[in-house]
Order: C-alpha cells, then structure tokens, then sequence
C-alpha cells in the first residue's frame, strides 16, 4: 500500500515530467507548475503535521512515564503508611486494654477500701458518720454533733475515737490521698470568738484539728491535706435548724493515686 506521502511524491515526479513533455503549450505548463506547487505545499504540510505528531507522541510518553512513576511512588508511600496505621492502631488498643485493666484495679481496690473504712467505724451512729461512695472516691462524712461543741475547733472524745480508728484502718496504705474538708451553715459565727473572724476561720481550724489527730494516730502527713469550704457547699438549703445541722460537717475524702493511670493517659 502507498502512504499518502509518497503517492504526493510520485504526483510530484509526474507533475515535473510533463513539464517537458513536448506539444504542452504555455497555458498548460503553467497549469501543472501551479498545481505542482500546491501538491508540493501539501506535502510539506503533511511532513510538518507528521512531524508534530511524532513530538506529541513522545511528549505523551513522557509524561505517561512520569505519571505511571508518580502513581507508583504514591502505592508505595500508602503502602508505608498503612502498614504505619496498623501498627498504631494495635498500639493504641494495647494502650486502651492496659488503660482498662487499670481502671478496673482502681474501682477494685476503692471498692475495698470502701469496706475497710466501713467496717472500721461500725458502731457509730448514722446519723452523726456515713461512708459513701462517689466519683471513684470514698467520702467519710462525720457530723458536728459527734466531732465538735458550737463554735469550737476541738474534737469531742467520741470524735477523737472515730478518727482513731480511721487512722489505723488507712495506716500504711500509702496509695490513697486523705483530703480533708470543713463545712459550716450560713449562721456567723458569735462576735469575739477567739482566734476565728468568720466561718472560713472556723471550717479551716476544724479540718485542720482533724488533720492533726489523723497524723498523730499513725497516717502519713504527706497524705494529708486539710481544707476549710465554711457555707458554700452544704447539702441541703440551709432554710431550717435540721438542714443546718447537716451542712455542720467534716467530708473526709479518699482518693486512691492515680500515678499509674496518669502515665498510660500521658502514653497517648
């Protein structure tokens, strides 16, 4: 099969050689010079759109290369990280199950410690000591009736035995911070009282009389801390001489330390 250039080609030869052909007259020759001349233009343009085609065709393989190189740096590159994601992921579930196991080891041992204060203060009325359970704390609420006089900061003897044997049931429990809170109502304190201008003086001499025998009967002062709220976090509303009486109290809370817990979390 003839390519189109070369059937120009041959036009072309053929055009040249009637040229000279003998009994062509002048018209005629001038004919086949113009018509020579536009088979020559075609096919000097059919070499320059051969030619732009063979660039354009070289410029798509080129840039087909590149791209088949850029997809495959891509593959590679999401590859890595998805391996990278695996291997979070499977950290960051062992960091969760370790996280869990912790946090069920600190319900346990405040469950237990729960019970160890509870059975160490049995006896006394509910109504003066309660031991409750909130937040992942342990609350030991003693009442003024069975700590103090009105308006004193020194603990009755009934009192003192309670915080006795409070003392010795967390005596060599070094995990558990003991803070100690002082409440009073809303009714100041009698003008003159000594040593105390208000309730903050009186709910802050108090925790810090308990903090004393606490640590005078065996637990470590550097568990301790003693804290006074004096009326701004009763109960109930101080709107009766009962309620009153319940916001009149000593929060002993304890904490289980939370180191191990606050490394895992520290991890993440």
């Amino acid at each position: 099969m003839t390519s189109p250039l070369s059937r120009v080609a041959l036009t072309a030869l053929l055009g040249g050689a009637l040229l000279v052909a003998p009994g062509c007259n002048k018209k005629e020759i001038a004919a086949l010079q113009q018509q020579n001349q536009e088979l020559t233009r075609s096919r000097e343009q059919l070499q320059a759109e051969k030619d732009a085609l063979a660039q354009e065709k070289t410029r798509s393989e080129e840039e087909l290369r590149s791209s088949l190189l850029n997809k495959n740096q891509q593959v590679s590159q999401l590859n890595e990280n998805l391996g990278m994601t695996q291997q979070q992921l499977k950290e960051r579930e062992a960091r969760i199950a370790e996280l869990q196991r912790v946090l069920d080891e600190q319900q346990e041992r405040v469950q237990n410690l729960r019970q160890r204060v509870a059975d160490a203060l049995l006896g006394f009325n509910a109504n003066d000591l309660q031991v409750q359970l909130k937040n992942g704390k342990v609350y030991v609420s003693l009442s003024e009736q069975l700590l103090f006089k009105s308006g004193s900061t020194k603990v009755d003897p009934k009192g003192q035995d309670a915080l006795k044997k409070l003392a010795s049931a967390l005596q060599g429990n070094k995990d558990v911070n003991v803070l100690v809170e002082g409440h009073t109502d809303d009714v100041p304190i009698a003008r003159g009282t000594a040593g105390m201008q208000d309730n903050w003086d009186l709910s802050v001499l108090r925790a810090t009389e308990i903090t004393r025998l606490l640590t005078t009967n065996g637990l470590n002062p550097d568990q301790v801390t003693p804290s006074g709220r004096s009326k701004y976090l009763p109960i109930v509303a101080n709107n009766s001489p009962q309620n009153r009486a319940l916001n009149r109290r000593t929060d002993i809370i304890l904490t289980p330390k939370l180191d191990e817990l606050f490394q895992i979390l520290e991890q993440n």
